[in-house]
Order: structure tokens, then sequence, then C-alpha cells
């Protein structure tokens, strides 16, 4: 379902276009939820993957996180009645869309690092380390 408008309509606005800021940061506030967006983007998980995928995420954070995400129609979780039970969490038709903002800021966070570091070798690094220490 997708909604038409234009968004220089909205800029032309400074409420509408705080208003759509807003109601932006008000579905993705938190530390945690655009890195659950982000794996869940490579396909469905169940919450122990998403846990180890996640360095430094607590099982009570990643549980609260993924009820929001839900509530606010990002995140679907699929139960399956089987013993012992599967559940399963994918993102929704919304969720996807989101795909084209998540590139937009992996790309502008490569292009920060660079101009402040000089080197993109350091976030090649911290990523290498992170997924050691997931494997500790």
């Amino acid at each position: 379902m997708s909604i038409v408008f234009n968004i220089e309509d909205v800029k032309k606005c400074p409420a509408d276009f705080v208003l759509a800021v807003n109601d932006t940061m008000n579905v993705l506030n938190g530390k945690w939820k655009l890195p659950i967006i982000g794996s869940l983007l490579f396909g469905k998980k169940r919450f122990k993957d998403l846990e180890l995928e996640i360095p430094r995420i607590s099982p009570r954070m990643l549980s609260k996180e993924l009820k929001e995400l839900e509530i606010n129609g990002i995140v679907k979780r699929t139960v399956y009645d089987s013993l012992p039970v599967l559940i399963e969490y994918e993102l929704t038709e919304s969720g996807q869309s989101f795909k084209n903002v998540l590139d937009s800021m992996i790309n502008w966070a490569w292009e920060h690092r660079m101009i402040n570091t000089g080197s993109n070798n350091r976030m090649k690094n911290e990523r290498i380390s992170e997924t050691s220490e997931r494997k500790i």
C-alpha cells in the first residue's frame, strides 16, 4: 500500500515537514531499532538469530524493541504451532520500504567516516572485531 504525495509540497510547509520527521523518529527511536531492521532486511529470523547478529543487545531489550516495531507495523511476528514453539520475525511491507532509507544512511556513514578519518579501514576493522566478539 503506497500513498502518493509530493515531497516538495511537504517541504514547503515547515509544520508538515517537522511532523513527518517526528513520525519517523517516533517509530525508529532508540539504539537498537535500526540494527534490528537492518538484520531483518536479509530475511526472516528467529529471536536467537537476531540476538547473535546484533552485538551487545540484551534479550530483554531485543524483546522490547521487537514488540514496539510490531506495534508500529514494521515487523511481523509469526508463531508456528509446533513443539517446541517456533517464532519468526520478518519485516512487513512498510518495514521493507525502509531499505532505501537505510541504504542512504549507510552510504552517508561511509562518506562521513572517510571525510573525518581519511580512511574506511577503521570501520572494516570494527566490524571484524564485533564479529569475533560475538563468537566468544
